[in-house]
């Protein structure tokens, strides 16, 4: 089967989300806009979450999976997932189900014009500190990289495979997605998408990475914005 867009789904300790996980992203598939697939990346859990995966990969023909030796980030579980990817389109979205894989087709509708388009939470479920810490970190991000985007944090995205392979990464790449496609030069969309509570597993964000660790990554943004090497051919003879 020929597919047109891969979900990459990064992941730590989720096993009480994953069954659940499969119901939601199946129904997805049977009413995508564009033939779809399911990539898993474990990023080195150390729960049942490597089982059940198994279990749903060997029973669902467009599911597949990446387990890492050892737990190295979101951002690296995501970039593995795109260095994985041969679709035309990728995307991707937490396991907590806290957005809802039904709205890749908001999405999808205008990822032919755009090298992202990104979700913006409404109505946040979220608790005041979390909602806080985010506004902060947006604020914050807005201010040090002028790009321009809301909620960079929504974990739905979909990219131009294309546009997400040339991104350079690093541990944090992840809050800068919408920013590292406007250098360059891609564009990039809003789109307002769900938002639910977490109703199992445990969040894997505190203070340090949504509030100090991001401030230390928009210096190291700031710095290779500068250096960024970014050119166009006039004449090849």
């Amino acid at each position: 089967m020929v597919y047109e867009f891969t979900i990459v789904v990064p992941l730590y300790n989720e096993e009480e989300n994953l069954l659940r996980l499969e119901e939601a992203l199946n129904s997805f598939l049977t009413m995508a806009s564009k033939q779809s697939a399911v990539l898993f990346v474990n990023d080195g859990s150390t729960d049942n979450s490597q089982q059940l995966i198994e279990t749903i990969c060997a029973r669902n023909t467009h599911f597949s999976f990446l387990e890492f030796e050892k737990n190295q980030g979101l951002s690296a579980a995501i970039k593995a997932g795109f260095d994985h990817v041969e679709t035309k389109y990728v995307g991707y979205i937490d396991a907590d189900l806290q957005t809802s894989p039904q709205d890749f087709n908001l999405l999808l509708a205008h990822a032919h014009e755009h090298d992202l388009v990104t979700g913006i939470r409404t109505n946040r479920q979220d608790t005041p500190l979390k909602k806080l810490s985010s506004k902060i970190a947006n604020t914050t991000r807005r201010t040090f990289t002028k790009d321009g985007i809301d909620d960079t944090g929504c974990p739905l995205k979909v990219f131009k495979t294309s546009s997400a392979k040339t991104i350079p990464m690093f541990k944090g790449t992840h809050r800068f997605f919408p920013a590292m496609i406007q250098l360059q030069k891609g564009t990039v969309l809003q789109i307002p998408v769900q938002h639910f509570p977490r109703i199992a597993g445990t969040p894997k964000f505190g203070i340090w990475n949504r509030l100090v660790g991001p401030l230390l990554d928009c210096f190291i943004f700031l710095w290779m914005k500068k250096r960024y090497i970014n050119y166009k051919i006039k004449r090849d003879e």
